[in-house]
């Protein structure tokens, strides 16, 4: 049920008719064994040393931790101390980076050294690590609970992510570099978290030094993607009736989904064709963005996995056009707010100062949308939009323009707020 309704027809046929494609051709070659013993190896990779993996690879130095929340979830986060073309001295605070919706810590190195955000804010000489947060492969660990077993492991949404997964994460960065405070950049999901972590904890604002937030997935009131306004509202109608786990996690890595694309989308040709229409199936077409390279590489870490909860959330928030906690109907929406109907998040608590990050042709975060969370915020530097007219969601993480696009904004606000600038 939660692969075949998650995934959507479209893509589901998508990929039908490039698997037949690809065995039509390797059966021509003779080389059916080789086609099975391909699917069995790519499935058999451990997904918890790809990010190690994809550094070492490129000559770059990372690191593996281990967070741990207070509600008990694991987390992996990952460390650049520094790049390898860094020839000067690390500059401080850390920086710490947050990935989308079904995404990974993996898709902030998906476009390679010369387009992937955090190689290039390595290589600018930050500490750069990159978060997970509970639900991918990268967090699929708990003290007690078994996400296989346990249907109380998938009982979360954003909230939890923002009150423990993103405070945890910060606090051990903190403690780790003997700093006060870092500079944080999200992306999408990443902004979501950090807004509803100001909202509904204390102290934290004051550990971010600067909020890059590229792409906010905020408030999703002009969303124009109909694939993702389906797949979420999907979830926002049946999420009630979800009770055993294997229902209660969607479009997880190593499912039917993932596994498929990921080999289809490794060969060359389906993933210049087929893939390429996938992504603009999702977001929008910006041709030429993304290198089929890339293509081959994201589609192995996306999908990672999340719980039905948190689509759920985000079909709420579509359909009802507001940035406010998850609406458990009004018995339990009186239990737990006072009110039948969910509060809203209080975004004038994000006092931090913070840089917004938009594409005109982003069907997933509309710039309305952006223009709107701008004026919630108190502490807004600047609403930047990048110039390619083209430039959708997907773009900030795949994007092969991405280093002549969004990385100089970025590094002009956090080289102005790091150690070595000058914020007066």
């Amino acid at each position: 049920m939660r692969e075949a309704a998650g995934g959507g027809v479209l893509l589901a046929c998508a990929l039908l008719l490039a698997l037949l494609v690809r065995r039509i051709a390797c059966e021509h070659n003779d080389t059916q064994l080789q086609l099975q013993d391909e699917l069995f190896t790519y499935n058999s990779k451990d997904s918890l040393s790809n990010f190690t993996e994809f550094t070492r690879n490129y000559g770059y130095y990372s690191e593996e931790h281990v967070v741990i929340t207070k509600d008990g979830y694991i987390l992996f986060l990952f460390r650049i101390p520094k790049g390898k073309n860094c020839n000067g001295s690390v500059k401080e605070p850390p920086i710490l980076l947050m990935h989308g919706l079904l995404m990974s810590a993996d898709s902030w190195l998906d476009a390679g050294p010369s387009s992937g955000l955090a190689f290039l804010l390595a290589d600018a000489c930050y500490d750069t690590w990159v978060g997970n947060m509970r639900g991918n492969y990268y967090g699929r660990r708990h003290v007690n609970l078994d996400p296989d077993t346990d249907s109380e492991f998938w009982d979360f949404n954003t909230e939890e992510m923002g009150v423990y997964d993103l405070p945890a994460t910060i606090d051990y960065v903190l403690e780790h570099t003997d700093s006060n405070d870092i500079m944080y950049v999200g992306f999408s999901q990443g902004c979501r978290l950090l807004f509803t972590m100001a909202s509904e904890t204390s102290g934290y604002v004051e550990k971010i030094r600067i909020a890059i937030n590229v792409a906010p997935a905020v408030r999703v009131k002009y969303t124009r993607s109909i694939s993702i306004r389906l797949l979420t509202q999907f979830y926002a109608l049946v999420s009630p009736i979800l009770k055993k786990p294997r229902q209660l996690e969607v479009l997880q890595k190593g499912g039917l989904i993932q596994t498929a694309t990921a080999f289809v989308c490794k060969d060359y040709n389906l993933a210049s064709t087929v893939c390429q229409a996938i992504l603009a199936i999702i977001d929008s077409y910006d041709p030429g963005s993304v290198t089929t390279d890339t293509i081959r590489t994201l589609f192995g870490h996306f999908p990672a996995g999340t719980s039905a909860y948190t689509l759920a959330f985000y079909g709420q928030g579509s359909i009802s056009k507001k940035f406010q906690k998850y609406d458990y109907g009004l018995k339990k929406n009186l239990q737990l707010y006072g009110s039948v109907v969910p509060p809203l998040y209080n975004l004038k608590k994000s006092t931090m100062p913070i840089v917004l990050i938009y594409g005109n042709n982003d069907f997933l975060v509309d710039p309305r949308d952006v223009r709107w969370l701008s004026n919630q915020l108190p502490n807004v530097l600047e609403r930047y939009e990048v110039s390619r007219s083209t430039w959708n969601h997907l773009d900030n993480n795949y994007s092969q323009f991405s280093k002549q696009l969004i990385f100089p904004k970025i590094n002009q606000y956090l080289s102005k707020y790091s150690s070595s600038g000058n914020i007066s």
